[in-house]
């Protein structure tokens, strides 16, 4: 059976090509330490827990067949989006590692597809960005913070953005930086920020789409959200219930939360069967995608075996986990 994997991150070649010389790469720097090392960017430190980040792509395709994933759809690891750069900078950024995710889907078109990452802080730089990827690189869409520079997805002026994804078939993949979201104010003990912190990010950006009218005035817009979107569809009651009471939602969404549900894609990184399942019977096998959070979730021995040992799934849903929702929402 085929498996498209969407949740598959690249820490660029360029940045530890930059790292070997000493310099900085826009705006973040090396620092040797325990392991490879963290990297320091916009005042935030980012260290890592797997020393796959620093794999070719020969290496990167030997781990993939040991896992038995055909395809990696790839994208930026989230630290390095460079949101908080200025215009310039975020846009040389941005092209530098979508030249490198093409070239990689290009050189294994069979193993390898590829989201462009965005300088959306500058939005008319993002949309020709994405223009750019979509039509001369052949990527297949984009991922996303999802917060912006504080600012959420539903303020007026982030839609053209939207507006031009839509009208290129292009895939918005949602996902929060692990190490800098809002958890990290409340506690930084326990892992709490990826644990907990980062799939109510995932839930807040669901929130944020449909309470902002972003999937009414967009139908047709293609949205893949990480974690199987955190809580966000256990919670569609209490949405749907504060939705009924508050006169802004009401007048700016004219449905219930609950119905914009199945309009998203959400990915398997859920944690156990249970909650897979919850998620399946809540947006139905149509909507959720295989995820592996690739290198960074210790799979034993594989997302895609672990699919396929879960008793709870029939045969045909997991085939649509596996691989031919993605195909489909891909046009692999």
């Amino acid at each position: 059976m085929k498996t498209i994997d969407i949740h598959a991150h690249l820490v660029p070649r360029s940045l530890w090509h930059a790292a070997d010389a000493h310099r900085d790469w826009y705006g973040f720097r090396h620092e040797p330490g325990d392991g490879i090392g963290i990297v320091m960017g916009g005042g935030k430190r980012t260290a890592f827990t797997s020393p796959k980040v620093r794999f070719t792509p020969e290496e990167r395709l030997k781990d993939m067949d040991a896992q038995g994933v055909d395809v990696q759809v790839v994208s930026i690891h989230t630290p390095f989006f460079g949101y908080h750069l200025d215009p310039a900078q975020g846009r040389a950024l941005a092209r530098d590692v979508n030249d490198e995710i093409a070239a990689m889907a290009r050189q294994w078109p069979q193993r390898f597809a590829g989201l462009a990452t965005l300088p959306v802080q500058d939005v008319k730089a993002a949309i020709d960005e994405l223009e750019r990827a979509v039509t001369v690189l052949g990527l297949k869409g984009a991922e996303l913070d999802t917060v912006v520079n504080g600012e959420n997805w539903d303020e007026p002026r982030f839609l053209p953005l939207f507006k031009a994804a839509e009208a290129m078939g292009a895939v918005l993949f949602f996902h929060p930086q692990p190490q800098h979201n809002f958890m990290m104010q409340r506690t930084t003990r326990y892992g709490l920020f990826n644990s907990l912190g980062v799939i109510v990010e995932d839930a807040i950006v669901v929130a944020v789409l449909i309470f902002g009218g972003v999937l009414d005035a967009c139908p047709d817009l293609k949205v893949c959200i990480a974690h199987g979107g955190g809580p966000a569809c256990f919670a569609m009651g209490r949405m749907d219930r504060g939705w009924q009471g508050t006169a802004d939602a009401l007048r700016i969404i004219k449905q219930a939360p609950s119905t914009y549900q199945r309009r998203l894609y959400y990915d398997s990184v859920v944690g156990n069967e249970k909650a897979l399942r919850f998620l399946l019977d809540e947006v139905g096998a149509d909507r959720v995608v295989l995820g592996s959070d690739w290198p960074f979730v210790p799979w034993h021995p594989s997302p895609v075996a672990w699919i396929q040992s879960l008793k709870t799934l029939t045969d045909g849903e997991r085939e649509k986990i596996l691989w031919r929702n993605l195909e489909s929402l891909l046009k692999l």
